[in-house]
């Protein structure tokens, strides 16, 4: 197994390379990220315990059923990136057919095959050092971020999350060289 940068690993065969991709996580991110999970899902239990043992008003459930759907959209959000954080990771795998794409978080996820005839426009996306796009994605709260894209039959596809910079390009040229040798390939 070599690496690129600190977060990328991959394995090169004569039939087939991988590329495994890992989230940017420190201990204390994880465990902030964690005690405010855990602070979510009390502040919702509570809440649901309020709505089904106390007498309230037909208005105060209604406040409560409004907060309850805004709870329960940042709690998946907010859960669903601490989890990505443990356990995630993005793995690619370039055969001899296609370029296979997942997003794994403890063997869960779906691999999709990309065919090497429908990719074009390989690229690095990243943004600006000092714009909002870039603040809002370095959060880690937010599971975007994705720094490398190509278009499959006119859709963009992105991936390689919160890469730095470097790692970005040089991902970038290992797969440029990659998915050209594919294609090249495939029209055989």
């Amino acid at each position: 197994m070599k690496w690129i940068g600190e977060r990328i690993s991959f394995v090169d065969t004569k039939q087939k390379t991988t590329v495994v991709i890992y989230p940017h996580a420190s201990a204390w991110v994880k465990a902030v990220m964690g005690a405010w999970v855990s602070m979510w899902m009390v502040i919702g239990f509570t809440i649901v315990w309020s709505f089904f043992n106390l007498k309230l008003t037909d208005k105060e459930n209604i406040i409560l059923i409004v907060f309850m759907t805004f709870w329960t959209y940042y709690a998946v959000r907010v859960t669903r990136s601490f989890f990505w954080l443990l356990w995630g990771k993005e793995l690619l795998k370039l055969d001899e057919v296609a370029l296979h794409y997942k997003r794994s978080v403890r063997g869960f996820g779906r691999s999709i095959p990309y065919y090497y005839e429908n990719i074009a426009k390989l690229r690095v996306d990243q943004p600006e050092q000092k714009s909002i796009q870039a603040v809002w994605e370095a959060s880690p709260w937010i599971r975007g971020g994705e720094r490398l894209s190509f278009e499959f039959r006119g859709l963009p596809i992105r991936f390689g999350m919160k890469l730095p910079e470097k790692d970005a390009k040089l991902l970038f040229q290992f797969l440029s060289r990659k998915v050209d040798e594919g294609i090249r390939r495939s029209k055989f």
